[in-house]
Order: structure tokens, then C-alpha cells, then sequence
């Protein structure tokens, strides 16, 4: 069973859903910016990832530019603000048992499928 951290209105997301959809995988959607996950999913996700918070950060939102550009934050503080602000969470990531990908490129899914 796979589980994509999703956004509709991004390119990027809606590509690797649609190669996740034409390879017959069970899938649940998971709509992050209405469905934000807790810090604790969080970590879970970031660990499957292999991934430090400050790296799935999405650098040109306006939020990132209008609050965090330039500042130094510790990992928690960077989790708390993507539970604040989901926009800052790089996407589509899709999950899989004890592994996870970034969407980026969409054909990153493939390693899952």
C-alpha cells in the first residue's frame, strides 16, 4: 500500500499520481494541506526518507521568504514550522512500508512500485 503526500494544483504531484494510478498500486491520497501531518508523522516520514527536515523545506514559498530565509533552524523548530505552515513541505512524497521518496522527478516513485 502506497501513500503520496499530495497537492492537486501541483504539476509535479499530480505526474507522480498518475504513474502511481497506471501501476494498479493500492494508494491512499493524503491531501497535506488540508490533512497536515503531526510532527511526530513527521519524523516518521523524514526517517523513511532519509532526510533532514531543512532539505524537504520548499525554499520559494512566500512563506520560507518572508519568515525563515536566513535564519538557522534546529530540526524541530523546521518540523514544528512545516506543521504551521504545510505549504513548506516539499512535494508529492510517496510512502511505502519503511521507505519514501520525493516525487521529484516523478519517476523517483518508480523505486517503490
Amino acid at each position: 500500500m502506497l501513500k503520496i503526500y499530495h497537492n492537486p494544483r501541483c504539476q509535479k504531484s499530480r505526474q507522480t499520481l498518475q504513474l502511481i494510478e497506471e501501476s494498479g498500486e493500492m494508494l491512499t491520497i493524503v491531501e497535506y494541506l488540508k490533512e497536515t501531518p503531526s510532527e511526530d508523522q513527521l519524523r516518521e516520514i523524514l526517517k523513511k526518507l532519509g532526510m533532514k527536515a531543512e532539505e524537504i523545506v520548499r525554499k520559494s514559498e512566500a512563506v520560507y521568504k518572508e519568515q525563515f530565509k536566513g535564519k538557522t533552524l534546529s530540526e524541530d523548530e523546521w518540523i514544528a514550522a512545516m506543521v504551521e505552515y504545510p505549504s513548506l513541505i516539499e512535494r508529492p512524497i510517496v510512502v511505502k512500508g519503511d521507505k519514501a521518496v520525493l516525487g521529484r522527478p516523478p519517476e523517483n516513485v518508480k523505486s517503490l512500485l
